[in-house]
Parts: C-alpha cells; structure tokens; sequence
C-alpha cells in the first residue's frame, strides 16, 4: 500500500522532520502508485501551499573526487548545528554497474551524530543520469526545503557535464584541492560559471594551497567572474576558514532575489525531467526546447515542477 503522500507534506510543511525519512522513501520509489502520492505529497510543499517560498537554504556542494568534500561537509555540518539550524544533506554518490546501487555511503563519509534529530543525512545512486543529480534529487530537495533550515546537496563529482545542480541549489560551492595540477581543467567551460563560491580545501598545506588560491582567482577575473569569492579551508582543528565559508554562503543567498531564483529552477527541473521521459523526440514534438520554455514561462511561477511537467505533457497529446 502505497504512503499518504498528502499527509507527508503536511507533516513536512508543518516542520515535522520525522517525516522527512519516509518522505524521501517516497520520492525515490518508480511504483505507480507512489508516483501519484509522491505528487500528492509535492503538492502539499510548494510554494502554492506555503503561502511563499520553501524556507530552507538550499547549497550544491561540487568538485572532483577526493577534493574533499565529504570532510569539509562533516564542518559544516558541525558550524550550522552549533547555530541551532536543522540540517538535510542529500549525497549523489556514483552508481555500482553490477547492482545499480550506490558505491559510497554518506553516512560513513560525513561525522555526524546518529542520534541527533536535527540532522538528516541521505545517499542516493546517480543511475544512469548526466548532471550529477539523482532522478529523486530535485523533488527530494523541494521536499525537505520545507521543513529544515539548510538543505545541502553533495553531487557525484565534477565534470563539464554536471552541472545541473545551479539549477536546483540557491548557492552553490565548488571545491577543489590544492596541488592537484590538473584543478583549473576540472573548472574550465561549464563548471566554472556555476560557482557562488570557490573552496580550496587542506589550507594547512600552507604555500600550495594559497597558491592554488591564487590561480583559481585569477582564472574567474579572466572569465569575467572577478566577484566570486575564493575560500581556503582546512578542517583540521583548529579549523581554518570555515566560519568564513558559513558566512560567505548566507551572504549570498541574503543577497539573492530567491523567487525569482525559485521560479527558473523549478521551470529548469521540469523541462529536465520531460526531456529524461520523452526525449528529443518530445520536445521536437513541442516545436523545440525554446517553445517549451516558452509554455514553461506562460505558467503560474507558483506551479511545482511535477504540475509544469504536466502542462508539457497536455501540449504534447
């Protein structure tokens, strides 16, 4: 028997995060059934329902493997739960090719207190899907942006390819490690234009790190992003950097005009998610995928990308 969705969110929207972990078995599930409660459920949690926008700050957390950002997370997490904000990190992690399941599990990556109700942390496999997300991701993210103050999003890795989730995230923070050779090659093209904030993680290494530090902010001057802000961090007690990074964040989601955020995200989502079910074929269907952002953006900005996804499919029949 399939969950109550509707009852999920309400639950969610009244800030009950006991039900965040059955919410999330919800979203994830490819049953029928479950499809129509998750719907159900997503409906309750949309800014039609709220009255206004989603509470939470949602952050995307990037960068290549072993940047270290599983232990710059455990930091993070321990800053926002000594300011008392309740936390859901939702982690991408790559997928097995025998089981189709998830190769590394967030729960033994990030330090954080099992018992601890205020915190929820939740591994899920990227599938087959480009764009470093989940299929579950975006709907999961809305979900809990509901009930909880911070709501961060950790992505399989870093490539030209992955990165859709500016389009979920109000920040996003890439990170990178110092010494690598390589870094400006992970930060070229795509991946360096979605940055709010560059992190340079092992700042104990002291001359390397600034060093990469340096030539990451030279890098965004040369594109034009001069503004973004450069973070080194180390984590290693005493931590460095970041209470710097924390603040940094909440400064730029203060300064972001969050509807209109909101509303191009959501918009994004739902032409991902018809072009994932129907391919080029659908939206060649629809004249184009500017045709569909323009039927996107003729709907109500308060719809939730499960009701634009819909809007397409009537065009298309």
């Amino acid at each position: 028997m399939s969950a109550d969705g509707a009852a999920l969110g309400r639950r969610l929207r009244g800030r009950d995060l006991s039900a965040a972990p059955a919410a999330l078995n919800l979203l994830e599930s490819t049953a029928a059934g479950d499809r129509e409660q998750s719907a159900a459920l997503l409906r309750e949690v949309s800014p039609a329902a709220l009255g206004c926008e989603a509470p939470a700050h949602v952050i995307g957390v990037t960068g290549p493997p072993g940047a270290g950002k599983s232990t710059l997370l455990s930091a993070l997490l321990r800053s926002w739960r000594g300011a008392g904000h309740t936390v859901a990190m939702l982690a991408v992690d790559p997928s097995s090719r025998r089981s189709g399941g998830s190769l590394l599990g967030d729960r033994a990556r990030i330090d954080f207190d099992p018992s601890d109700g205020g915190v929820l942390i939740r591994s899920t496999a990227a599938g087959e899907r480009l764009g470093g997300l989940a299929r579950a991701t975006r709907p999961a993210s809305q979900a809990l942006a509901a009930a909880f103050d911070v709501v961060v999003i950790e992505t399989v890795g870093v490539g030209q390819a992955e990165t859709e989730v500016a389009e979920v995230a109000d920040s996003v923070a890439v990170v990178v490690q110092p010494g690598g050779g390589d870094v400006l090659q992970f930060l070229k093209a795509g991946i360096m234009e979605i940055p709010d904030v560059l992190v340079v993680t092992k700042a104990d290494l002291g001359k390397i790190a600034l060093a990469t530090k340096r030539d990451l902010a030279a890098a965004l001057r040369s594109l034009g992003a001069g503004a973004t802000r450069v973070i080194a961090v180390s984590s290693l007690p005493p931590p460095q950097g970041v209470d710097e990074l924390v603040a940094e964040l909440q400064a730029h989601r203060e300064n972001l005009d969050l509807a209109t955020s909101r509303i191009r995200a959501r918009r994004a989502g739902a032409l991902t998610e018809f072009a994932a079910e129907h391919g080029e074929i659908g939206l060649r269907a629809l004249g184009g995928r500017r045709a569909a952002q323009e039927l996107l953006a003729e709907q109500p900005p308060e719809l939730d990308p499960q009701a634009l996804v819909a809007a397409l499919e009537r065009r298309l029949t």
